[in-house]
């Protein structure tokens, strides 16, 4: 359970221990406590990537209510969409490879869900990003290495699109936060609904945190913040 301090010294909660979205939220300069929400994570049988991390996101962020007595509770959940069906994070290493060479030269989806909650008034609002993402044509050389380095045995897809000795992405279309796990621009614009607005929009600190220049964020942010 978060303390009273926690909770006096941060109006936003974040429901992940990622390390990735921690470091993401972190850029839109406010204020937050981190309290990882459990719940189940098995997607139910043929249901799409886009209703599943919704759901995900609503249940984590729902599933601290009962500890929290103030603030906005954050929750994300994200996972691959291939062919159809979801690819999560990997059982171990011989599935991690599978899936590499299952997105090799190929487009899939990467699906966000992202709810906020008001732990006070019970006041949510989640929303939904997508990107679409071209995998180049690695070798099974360059999937073995990256598997033995033990950094995609925890992501969805199995793969991150920001680790350096691999760089899997050939191009993406869409938010690229998004495929990190916490597409900024949609929060910026729910938190702005629920009265806890940041100082700026994200995308200046996204790109140097990125150190790219993000090409979609003016049309996410008039489409996100036109919803909210």
């Amino acid at each position: 359970m978060l303390t009273t301090s926690q909770e006096t010294q941060s109006l936003l909660i974040l429901a992940s221990g990622s390390p990735r979205r921690r470091d993401l939220l972190s850029l839109l300069g406010l204020p937050f406590a981190v309290q990882a929400s459990a719940v189940d994570e098995e997607n139910h049988a043929d249901e799409p990537g886009a209703a599943m991390v919704s759901r995900l996101s609503q249940a984590k962020a729902r599933a601290l209510l009962a500890q929290t007595r103030a603030g906005l509770i954050v929750a994300a959940d994200t996972t691959v969409w291939l062919d159809g069906q979801v690819l999560g994070k990997p059982a171990d290493a011989e599935d991690a490879v599978r899936m590499l060479r299952r997105l090799r030269d190929r487009v899939h989806v990467v699906y966000s869900g992202v709810t906020l909650i008001n732990a006070q008034t019970g006041w949510m609002r989640s929303e939904l990003a997508e990107s679409h993402v071209e995998m180049r044509n690695y070798s099974d050389e360059e999937i073995a290495a990256y598997v033995a380095s033990g950094d995609p045995l925890d992501k969805a897809g199995s793969y991150a699109i920001q680790y350096a000795d691999f760089r899997p992405v050939a191009r993406i279309v869409g938010c690229y936060a998004n495929v990190m796990g916490l597409p900024l621009c949609h929060l910026y614009c729910m938190l702005r609904e629920g009265g806890l607005a940041p100082a700026e929009t994200p995308v200046a600190a996204c790109d140097r945190f990125n150190r790219r220049h993000c090409d979609v964020a003016a049309a996410i942010l008039g489409q996100a913040c036109q919803h909210t």
